[in-house]
């Protein structure tokens, strides 16, 4: 009676009451006295079995709640010791190749994507209308040479002619200066000469006039008082003191025309001496002369080294038709073909170098405590499953954004505040013979390790060797 008792009150609160307003169901049939017994038993161990499993559900999602916040702790901790970005790309200084001079092309010696050496020729342009230049080059710079050679043999004439006129003209003054002295000294003679005869003629006047006298004072005198031998004898001394009057007013006469002529000597002799003095004057612009001559080496050197540029330049253009790679590395982008007309400065192929490097371009919050020399971590996209080892080299001192071709204009009204990216030059670990073959441009993810495993900046002393061509 009790467990029916017990059961009623369920059984009366399961049954929904008629005065409620609810039509009774008439498609069940209560159950049975024989089967309620059981189903009530049941009842109670579910009701027992409830709460049970509430408990252990609620324990076990503790349990995992604490081991999610456990590996996430952890999580965080561990990936905080790094910067990963996978805005990366494996890069390298491509070498372009370009034309020097205009041309056909004659022949190419490489193909596309062939691995070639530093010194290797890439293609040839033809050479023969850069020979021919400079051919004539050479020829101009020969007779450069010699007009050259010939003023330098002018200078040393000029200079030995120069000092031998000079020499000549001193002695030729002198001599014409000994000249003068000697004519001058015949004129003294001559006018010693002069004197001398001067004074025979004033002795001959004075004895012809004594004689005339004489012959005077016997022609006054009685004839008979003088005999006419004496008168005779006064007349021929008379005639002949008039005779030697007149020899010596001719010697007289001679002895001037010879001082005339000495006069005119020394007067040619003096003439000389001028005309030697000239002649001097005109040696002594000797050092004018040699410096003009100088002048005219310095003016043919110009013009050889004149022809010399004009020869290595023709020269310089006739190896230039030989085009050779400036570095090691792999043909890409070819663009040259045989027979192809090519102009100065036109790119012709490119070389990518076994250097290579990854830039990473990092947020500027994640670089506050990135260093050169940390160790860095490389996945590359092509090599999924395999991982590189590497270290910072370098950080860009300025965003990508600055040093693009439109740098953006941040003093506007609409300026929006956005995290810029700064790009970072992590190079490879190790000898590059070692690396799988990439090359720039394939995408890369490199990670940085920035903390130590105590949880200090990673500060590195000395950065890793880098990878060598």
């Amino acid at each position: 009676m009790s467990e029916t008792t017990q059961e009623n009150p369920r059984v009366a609160e399961s049954t929904p009451s008629v005065g409620a307003g609810n039509a009774p169901r008439t498609d069940t049939p209560p159950p049975s006295p024989a089967a309620s017994a059981p189903a009530r038993a049941a009842s109670v161990d579910v009701a027992r079995k409830g709460p049970k499993k509430r408990h252990i559900a609620l324990v076990v999602f503790l349990i995992l709640g604490v081991i999610a916040a456990v590996a996430g702790v952890l999580y965080w901790m561990h990936a905080r010791q790094f910067e990963e970005t996978d805005d990366a790309m494996v890069d390298g200084a491509i070498t372009p190749i370009s034309a020097r001079v205009a041309g056909i092309v004659s022949s190419v010696l490489v193909r596309d994507n062939e691995v070639i050496k530093a010194g290797d020729v890439l293609l040839e342009i033809d050479p023969r209308d850069y020979r021919t230049q400079a051919n004539e080059a050479q020829a101009n710079l020969a007779a450069a040479k010699a007009r050259l050679q010939a003023a330098q043999t002018n200078v040393d004439m000029v200079g030995a002619n120069s000092n031998s006129t000079l020499a000549q003209a001193d002695a030729s003054v002198q001599e014409q200066q000994a000249a003068v002295q000697q004519e001058e000294a015949g004129v003294a003679s001559a006018e010693a000469q002069v004197a001398s005869a001067q004074a025979d003629v004033a002795a001959a006047q004075a004895e012809g006039t004594r004689r005339q006298a004489d012959l005077k004072r016997y022609d006054a005198l009685d004839p008979r008082a003088v005999s006419q031998q004496t008168r005779d004898a006064a007349r021929a001394a008379a005639e002949s003191a008039e005779a030697q009057l007149t020899a010596a007013q001719k010697r007289a006469a001679a002895a001037q025309a010879l001082v005339s002529a000495a006069h005119s000597r020394v007067a040619a002799a003096q003439s000389k001496v001028a005309f030697a003095e000239a002649g001097v004057e005109a040696a002594k612009t000797a050092p004018q002369q040699v410096a003009t001559a100088k002048s005219q080496v310095q003016v043919a050197q110009a013009s050889v080294d004149q022809a010399q540029a004009a020869l290595d330049a023709a020269l310089l253009n006739l190896s230039y038709t030989t085009i050779k790679a400036p570095i090691g590395g792999k043909v890409t982008r070819k663009l040259v073909q045989p027979g192809q007309y090519v102009e100065v400065g036109q790119t012709l192929l490119a070389i990518v170098p076994d250097d290579l490097w990854i830039t990473g371009n990092f947020k500027e919050t994640q670089l506050t405590r990135m260093h050169p020399g940390q160790p860095v971590e490389i996945r590359v996209d092509r090599y999924p499953s395999m991982r590189f080892t590497g270290h910072v080299d370098s950080i860009q001192a300025g965003t990508g954004g600055r040093f693009s071709l439109l740098p953006p204009e941040n003093a506007t009204g609409n300026f929006v505040k956005v995290v810029q990216r700064v790009p970072v030059k992590i190079r490879f670990n190790g000898p590059f013979s070692e690396l799988p073959p990439m090359g720039p441009g394939m995408s890369a993810v490199p990670t940085v390790r920035v903390l130590g495993e105590d949880g200090k900046e990673l500060i590195p002393a000395t950065a890793p060797a880098s990878r060598e061509p």
